[in-house]
């Protein structure tokens, strides 16, 4: 994706390159870029997971995801000084991916890494979702919501790959170089939907409170010139990772179907909602049917347990499939390889999941979705999804085979 935008005649301006690539994709988006403009390189750095072939051009920091490290903060105040450092006649050529919002982190004054983390973890256990999490995540930075283009205070080119639901720019990596339409009144409104504001710690609440007010400048908005040379393309997304499953399928001699529209909302509602609607959309098809979905769901942590919203996913369908006496193969995985705080990607379901489990001395699907403890049930089963980091995120992908 990215070796065919940087061939366009347009792709960039003439000039030589500060180049700072983050997410889960950094390493590989790194490698491109030297590989085809390495003359041009003047500094670069890489925030996220190392990967064997990565240029020698770079600087290296591994980041963390989905909670922010110390790591993430040096990763943050490195990339902040590299935009600084341009000159007039260089570009800041900017490659983000799935995970940077968590793996370059600058506190806002104020705030505390360790505030970012407890604020971050606490919107992620109520369930928020990726739109909620970042307009909160860009007001409490020095990074995000446009904040490192003007840094740069000169051309920046940001090449994405999407894993946001719509592929918004402002909450693809908390838009660091993008305007942020977003408020701290917005913000406020997120904090008081997921858990209240008693549940964040006190200098979060005060700094969004005293934005709130006038009191603190807001992220750059839209038309600020300050940002009038921060262009931004995303290159990748969903509908890439869609359509390759679908091509795949297809050679394998299935029939497709492809559901256009995005799976989205708290895990297991979203779970039986699909299959319900695709029962009536697959109907009338041909078999065998492949049915291939996207989106991104999200996990209202109330246990103890170990899991990801793919594994809470696939266990609502499983737990589906037992008592509507559908025949349906199910996968639901995330598309960068891992699921939640977990070394598996998703999971395997079919209509005979649960009576197997039931065989298997293991307890009912409700039991183990209570405690958010999916990885468990999928375990023991050895039914769990492992495919190790792919070096990309561009979303969950979920596959349904009907013979």
């Amino acid at each position: 994706m990215l070796d065919r935008a940087l061939a366009a005649p347009d792709a960039l301006p003439p000039g030589d390159l500060r180049v700072l690539a983050a997410g889960k994709a950094a390493a590989s988006m790194a490698s491109i870029v030297a590989r085809l403009m390495r003359s041009r390189i003047r500094s670069g750095l890489i925030v996220g997971a190392w990967r064997e072939g990565a240029s020698d051009l770079f600087e290296w920091i591994p980041g963390s995801h989905p909670v922010p490290s110390a790591d993430s903060e040096r990763a943050g105040r490195r990339a902040l000084a590299i935009a600084g450092a341009r000159s007039r006649d260089e570009i800041l050529l900017v490659l983000l991916s799935g995970g940077a919002s968590a793996m370059m982190a600058v506190p806002a004054e104020g705030i505390s890494l360790e505030d970012k983390r407890q604020a971050t973890e606490r919107l992620l256990k109520a369930g928020a979702d990726i739109h909620a999490l970042n307009t909160v995540r860009k007001h409490i930075s020095g990074i995000k919501g446009g904040w490192l283009a003007v840094q740069a205070a000169g051309p920046s080119k940001t090449f994405a790959i999407s894993d946001v639901v719509g592929d918004d720019l402002s909450v693809i990596a908390s838009g660091p170089t993008v305007a942020d339409s977003t408020t701290f009144a917005d913000a406020i409104e997120v904090l008081k939907r997921f858990g209240g504001l008693d549940a964040y710690p006190a200098p979060v609440v005060a700094r969004l409170a005293a934005g709130q007010h006038g009191d603190l400048p807001e992220t750059p908005k839209p038309g600020d010139r300050r940002l009038d040379q921060a262009l931004t393309t995303v290159i990748g997304g969903r509908h890439e990772a869609m359509a390759g499953a679908t091509a795949e399928a297809e050679a394998r001699g299935y029939h497709t179907l492809l559901i256009p529209d995005a799976i989205d909302g708290e895990a297991r509602q979203a779970a039986v909602a699909h299959l319900k609607k695709l029962t009536s959309q697959a109907a009338r098809a041909e078999r065998p049917l492949c049915v291939v979905s996207s989106g991104e769901t999200t996990v209202h942590v109330t246990g103890a347990g170990k899991g990801g919203r793919n594994q809470e996913f696939a266990l609502a369908v499983a737990e589906f499939l037992a008592s509507s006496g559908h025949r349906m193969l199910v996968a639901s995985a995330g598309t960068d390889g891992i699921d939640g705080p977990t070394d598996a990607a998703g999971a395997l379901v079919d209509w005979t999941t649960v009576e197997r489990a039931k065989t298997a001395g293991i307890g009912p699907p409700d039991e183990f979705l209570s405690h958010n403890d999916a990885y468990a049930y999928f375990a023991a089963l050895g039914d769990l999804i492992h495919t190790g980091p792919t070096d990309t995120n561009v979303g969950d992908l979920q596959v349904v085979i009907i013979a």
